[in-house]
């Protein structure tokens, strides 16, 4: 498996970026009231539906493996849905609405599968940022 790697790139329209990852090309964007062109989702949302996919992925695969009933996963994901908090932290609610015939015991199995997503583990782990100029 190679090194995640994600390349951006202004253009010419205020605020909208180019994102590819050599296979893969996409946009990102800020609001029309921000001043961007609302061409593709928010830096906060590129976050969140990272969080997002990894969650629906990662419960497939396990239940898959299991040989559970589950049929379809739904998440939702905010980016301090109350405010941002005093303290200066940021806070994201994940629901997670599974479909599919499951007893508790596999619905709270999934749940804890949930939050040891890769993308979990990230956001909620260390991380360091080593920037450099090109």
């Amino acid at each position: 498996m190679s090194t995640p790697t994600v390349r951006a790139t202004s253009g010419t329209t205020p605020w909208t970026v180019t994102l590819a990852d050599g296979t893969h090309t996409w946009l990102g964007d800020e609001a029309a009231e921000l001043g961007g062109a609302d061409a593709g989702p928010s830096p906060s949302c590129l976050i969140l539906s990272g969080l997002a996919t990894c969650t629906v992925i990662t419960l497939q695969m396990y239940a898959q493996r299991k040989s559970w009933p589950l049929e379809r996963v739904e998440v939702e994901a905010q980016l301090n849905p109350a405010g941002k908090p005093a303290d200066g932290a940021s806070e994201i609610t994940r629901r997670i609405t599974l479909h599919g015939a499951l007893d508790e015991v596999q619905r709270g199995r999934l749940l804890q599968i949930a939050n040891a997503c890769p993308m979990h583990k990230l956001l909620t782990g260390e991380v360091r940022i080593a920037s450099s100029l090109g």
